[in-house]
């Protein structure tokens, strides 16, 4: 091997040790990023649409829009588990919900309210004080890379039936609440009841 090929291979395996920085992404970085803002495109649909069936639709977007962000985080358990219950199990109980309630498909003057300025100014603040929460709680919280992997099917469920099984149990009490809900409201009153 001559100098200068063994100076290449030094300076390549120097790069490589030295890893990318921010202004150099790899892919899944970018990928992140643009995911990233699909998803947010469509959250933002979501809630200034004025079709109930639109919103529901953009939402499915936006729930499997955090599902691929799962995947490229290497978590794919909770990625799976983002399609199954939200985009399989809550859009459908919320579009069925809208059938059976019979509410309107198209615009609804019904449904606009005025208060638009106020409800932004109120989600504004609601979401500087939530990233100012979350940021001042992780502020000096690390990542264990030697650790097990976070997103990894023995630390979700670890942690989820360890610490979060009540709230796990409430949330799945409030969807069959809302399904029976949903269908109380639906039943037509035969003539004679009240």
């Amino acid at each position: 091997m001559t100098t200068a090929q063994a100076t290449a291979q030094a300076a390549t395996q120097t790069a490589a040790q030295q890893g990318h920085g921010f202004l150099s992404p790899t892919g899944v970085e970018i990928a992140f990023l643009l995911v990233g803002l699909v998803t947010l495109g469509a959250a933002v649909v979501t809630v200034t649409t004025r079709q109930l069936v639109h919103a529901a639709l953009w939402l499915v977007v936006a729930l499997g829009g955090l599902a691929v962000e799962y995947l490229l985080l290497t978590a794919e358990f909770i990625a799976w588990v983002q399609v199954l219950i939200y985009v399989g199990s809550v859009v459908v109980l919320l579009l069925f919900g809208l059938m059976l309630t019979k509410a309107p498909i198209g615009r609804s003057p019904d449904t606009d309210s005025a208060n638009r300025p106020v409800a932004l100014a109120v989600a504004l603040a609601a979401a500087a004080a939530l990233v100012w929460v979350v940021v001042d709680a992780f502020r000096t919280t690390w990542i264990d890379l030697d650790g097990a992997v976070q997103g990894s099917t023995e630390v979700t469920g670890s942690i989820l039936f360890r610490h979060w099984v009540l709230p796990f149990e409430a949330l799945s009490v409030l969807l069959l609440a809302a399904l029976v809900g949903a269908i109380v409201l639906s039943r037509k009153k035969k003539e004679g009841e009240r």
